[in-house]
């Protein structure tokens, strides 16, 4: 029996079995995992040929894979033959993988290039029936690699809809210069992964979640980074957009570039030193332009189902299971910007990570304690639902930063997806 939808998915509220359903999960990774675009990884950790990283398809163990000729593939981490693993680490290069039951090989493109005495099969290797089996619609935007296994999905830069402009405001920042992933850390948070994009889009918590970051930034630094959500954020001119499909973003940029990205950064080791050699070396207003590009870039997307973008980082949402997530944060740096430029990028982004990210994962956590009580059903996603302040423009609907717009957008997209049939 299917369940009620429209009970599941009110206008105000959302039953909390969405978070805690083993039958509700086990569906997402058919109805939304395996039926849309889902992100996989960034071609700048695959660049030469032979590259790979191993992810996760909702559940299904993949390869991502660059070959000889440059091509990209996401391939079932399944060999032909039983079915055993053929690639057991996290990323490396590989000319060949090598599946350790009977040894069977493949190239980077799945291809069989050895089957241990084949004299014994009737099929011939050349026929494909010995190759990996490939994930059939792989598309990359902008560096950003998606896979899907719906022949019926529309193209993945139809499907981006609005989310587009804010990649490429995201990239075009950098002029010709290319965003490479340069560091990655995982946390295993014991909770829904729909707690990670509920929070992505929340102009609401920051002043209570992250309170002592902000007070421990205020009795230092003053008036930086992040201080305008400490009063009503609602009063500042950071905004969320809702777009279709079901992704969305909060836009603190309005804040942050009134004055400079720069100036209202936490201070890192190395400042000082970073402006004057920079100024020196470049001119103020190079220097200037530079030290922008060192600190976040003040939005906060989300394109369904699983890829966010945070300040200058990127982050994979995978789902574990029904209370078991891994959240990847991949810190950037850019090809065309002077090294001691990235260092301090990456300094900047070892910040919020480390100060922030657990008050969110203790709160994803203990959320999800909380919605065991069978007795309180419901989770609330009302605020400014009634008032008056979402404004419908042409590329999306504007609503106050603390709007739960942006969870109404993200589970009328779940609700279409998990009601289709099949």
């Amino acid at each position: 029996m299917s369940p009620d939808w429209d009970y599941l998915i009110q206008e105000d509220r959302i039953h909390r079995s969405v978070y805690t359903s083993e039958a509700l999960f086990r569906r997402e990774m058919h109805s939304i995992f395996a039926r849309t675009w889902v992100f996989v990884g960034h071609e700048s950790e695959i660049p030469a040929a032979g590259d790979f990283v191993t992810r996760r398809l909702g559940g299904r163990a993949v390869i991502v894979t660059r070959d000889v000729h440059g091509d990209v593939h996401v391939l079932f981490n399944r060999c032909a033959h039983r079915g055993a693993k053929v690639c057991r680490e996290d990323k490396g290069n590989a000319r060949v993988f090598v599946c350790p039951y009977h040894s069977w090989t493949y190239d980077p493109a799945g291809r069989s290039v050895s089957v241990p005495l084949d004299y014994a099969y009737d099929a011939d290797r050349e026929s494909g029936k010995f190759d990996l089996l490939k994930v059939a619609r792989v598309s990359s935007y902008r560096g950003f690699i998606f896979a899907c296994l719906n022949p019926e999905q529309p193209a993945l830069e139809d499907y981006l809809a609005g989310a587009r402009q804010v990649i490429d405001e995201w990239l075009d920042r950098y002029g010709d210069g290319e965003v490479v992933v340069s560091g990655t850390q995982r946390y295993r948070i014991a909770a829904n992964w729909k707690f990670v994009t509920d929070n992505q889009g929340d102009g609401y918590h920051p002043a209570y979640s992250h309170r002592s970051l902000l007070m421990m930034a205020a009795s230092r630094y003053g008036d930086k980074d992040m201080q305008y959500f400490a009063a009503d954020p609602d009063a500042s001119r950071m905004f969320v957009k809702a777009f279709g499909n079901g992704h969305y973003y909060l836009d603190q940029r309005p804040e942050m570039h009134a004055v400079s990205a720069w100036e209202l950064q936490r201070p890192q080791p190395g400042r000082e030193h970073l402006e004057q050699s920079l100024a020196e070396e470049y001119g103020e207003m190079e220097a200037k332009r530079l030290l922008e590009l060192a600190v976040g870039a003040g939005m906060n997307l989300t394109v369904f189902p699983n890829l966010l973008l945070i300040g200058n980082q990127v982050q994979l949402i995978d789902p574990l299971g029904v209370d078991q997530t891994d959240l990847y944060w991949f810190a950037t740096t850019v090809s065309n910007l002077p090294d001691e430029v990235n260092a301090m990028r990456m300094r900047t982004q070892e910040d919020f990570p480390m100060f922030g990210e657990v008050d969110d994962v203790e709160n994803f956590e203990s959320c999800q304690v909380g919605l065991g009580i069978p007795e309180h059903e419901w989770v609330d996603y009302s605020r400014h639902l009634n008032s008056g302040r979402e404004v419908v423009e042409d590329d999306g609907t504007k609503a106050p930063v603390t709007s739960d717009i942006t969870m109404r957008t993200f589970y009328k997209e779940w609700k279409r997806l998990m009601s289709m049939g099949g």
